[in-house]
This record gives C-alpha cells, structure tokens and sequence, in this order.
C-alpha cells in the first residue's frame, strides 16, 4: 500500500533530474567562497527576490535567528505575531542566541494591525527596552497557509519606516504566495529589510534556505552563519539542488494548491468538522467538541498509510506538495470522512 504523506511539505524529495544535478554539481570550499555553484544560486536567489544579495544557510530557523542577529542588540525587543513560527517552533532561539525578547500580538486578522503594533512599540526613553525589529510571516503556517495581503504589508511597512524599526520577512513558502496572488515574488518581498525563503518545502530541494537583503545585511550574517556552525565548504552539491528547484518547481506549486482545495471540498460537508477554504497548499481540519479526539484520528488514519499533523488539540492539518497526487487526495479524503462519518 502507498504511504500518503500529508503531515508537511517538508517530506518532498530530490527528482531523479534534481538529483543528476547534485551528482554533477561543481564544487569548492565556501568558506573560502570558492564554491561557484553556491555562489550561482546565492545570485539566482538574490536576483528572483529584487535584493542585492543572498546567502544560503542549512534551515529557515538558521536564517530566520541570523536576520534577527544582524539586526538587534541584547536587550531589545521583536514584535512579531502570536502564530507565527518564529515564535512558537524555533525554540525561543531569539532569546538564547541573541539575547532579545519577543513581543507578541495576539490577533485575529491574517495580518499584524498597524494599530496593535503602534501600542508594543516602546517609548524612547533610556530605562525601556529598544523596539528594534518587526517580523512578519507569509504564507502563515498555524494559520493554514494564509498569505499576508499586500495593502497592510505596505501599511506596516511604511510605518516602520517612520519609526526607523526594520522589518523581516519570514517567507519559508513565499512562493506559495506569489502563485496564489499571482504576484511576482520580489513584489511580494519590496520593502523587507530581510527575508529568509526556504528551497526544501514545496520547492522540493532536500536541505536548505536562503536569506536576502543587502549587501551590507548579507556581509553580516555571513558572520553570524559562521559564529553559529553554518560555515560549510563543498556545499556546492546542495546548491544545485536549490538551483533546480528554482528553476523548475516554482511554477507547479500551483496543483498542490489546486489539490489542497480539492481536499478541502471533500470534506467541508463533515457536520463534526470546520475545514478552512485553502489560499495555499494547507488544509486545517478542526474537530469539533463531539468528534473524535486528534490524536486517535491520526492513528487510525496511520493504520492505512495516510499520515496527517496536529496543530494544537483539536486541530488537523493536512499538507499538500509535489509527492501527493490528486489521486492520494481523493483517497486520504475518503479515509478521513470513513473515520468521522
């Protein structure tokens, strides 16, 4: 029996094409900056994203920690959304690595409301902490994929720039975004002084992200990626998996999105469940307080080969991406209504 994998898009692996370009992947030490095939995809990336420059790095999490380095001191403070992935999965790397503290808001909106922001930003003076970055997330993950809609994300961002507060971008599946709204990505992207998008989601590279800013922020960060283990040296082989996905799979994340609302369609008649209507490739499934619990579903759905993700009590989510056929769909649909009916 087929194994259908739903739990991330993180599960996606090298194309036989992607892989003949790993295997004859040019190669040199990074650390020296002798590794032209890495060097092609740091220009590739930095070029597609509208930034001076590009560095790659082993993790979204890595990058994300690196752009908060460069841009805050011990002391100072992050205002950043309550569900976003900085916050709740990298293991409050702000803190322990760099030494700030992360001011959450708690909303509602798919975005942050400039209103909410303007209140956690504190005052100048010499005894408050220094409110020194702004992040935000797009697509949103623990809210099912949702992407960040661009009059607000211009309507931050010129507030920041009033306050002279910069602004991150964790853009992990930007790209998801950029073929929703069917928006170029450095459109989606203008106006961040940072921005951290992951190759080894739904672009389907094995290990990998990159960060983008300027020539300045990435000169800095090649520093903080040293200080925190990230120097590598044939990382050549890597990069050309990154540079295959960038080149071929941006384009196709257009039928995960597609099967995500196929998905979604199948089960939105479930009287014990609430499904979101999918921007993206994410499918939430919440399970209402006379169904089953989320955790005896995830087993029986295991029992048949169809592995699934929690996302709080309650809450299922379902991922689609290049390893999941409308066909897998369909099925893991019928499944789950077979469990809930």
């Amino acid at each position: 029996m087929t194994k259908i994998d739903l739990r991330s898009d993180t599960v996606t692996k090298p194309v036989p094409e992607m892989r003949e370009a790993i295997a004859q992947a040019e190669v040199g030490d990074d650390v020296y900056m002798e590794d032209h095939t890495i060097q092609k995809l740091q220009k590739t990336a930095a070029d597609i994203l509208g930034k001076e420059s590009s560095l790659f790095v082993p993790s979204g999490s890595m990058g994300n920690q690196i752009a908060i380095n460069v841009h805050t001191h011990p002391g100072d403070e992050v205002i950043l959304d309550s569900e976003c992935h900085i916050f709740n999965y990298e293991m409050g790397a702000m803190s322990a690595v760099s030494g700030v503290l992360p001011q959450p808001i708690e909303t509602s909106k798919k975005y942050l409301p400039v209103p909410q922001v303007k209140k956690k930003v504190k005052p100048e003076q010499y005894y408050y902490s220094n409110t020194a970055l702004i992040t935000v997330e797009n697509t949103n993950n623990r809210r099912g994929g949702t992407v960040y809609p661009s009059d607000k994300k211009e309507e931050l961002i010129d507030f920041a720039k009033e306050r002279n507060i910069p602004v991150h971008l964790d853009g992990a599946r930007i790209f998801n975004a950029s073929i929703a709204t069917e928006k170029p990505v450095d459109k989606l992207v203008q106006g961040f002084d940072s921005v951290m998008v992951s190759l080894s989601k739904g672009l389907g590279a094995p290990v990998g992200s990159i960060i983008a800013g300027s020539n300045i922020l990435i000169e800095k960060a090649r520093r903080v990626r040293k200080i925190l283990g990230g120097g590598m040296r044939q990382v050549g082989i890597l990069g050309a998996a990154g540079l295959y996905a960038l080149e071929n799979h941006i384009d196709r994340l257009k039928k995960d999105h597609e099967n995500a609302r196929i998905l979604a369609r199948s089960l939105e008649d479930l009287d014990r469940t609430e499904v979101n209507e999918p921007e993206t490739n994410i499918v939430m499934l919440t399970l209402k307080e006379n169904s089953s619990d989320e955790n005896e579903v995830v087993e029986k759905l295991k029992e048949k080969n169809i592995l699934v993700g929690t996302m709080g009590p309650r809450r299922l989510r379902l991922v689609t991406h290049m390893g999941i056929s409308e066909e897998n769909v369909q099925e893991a649909a019928e499944a789950i209504k077979n469990i809930l009916s």
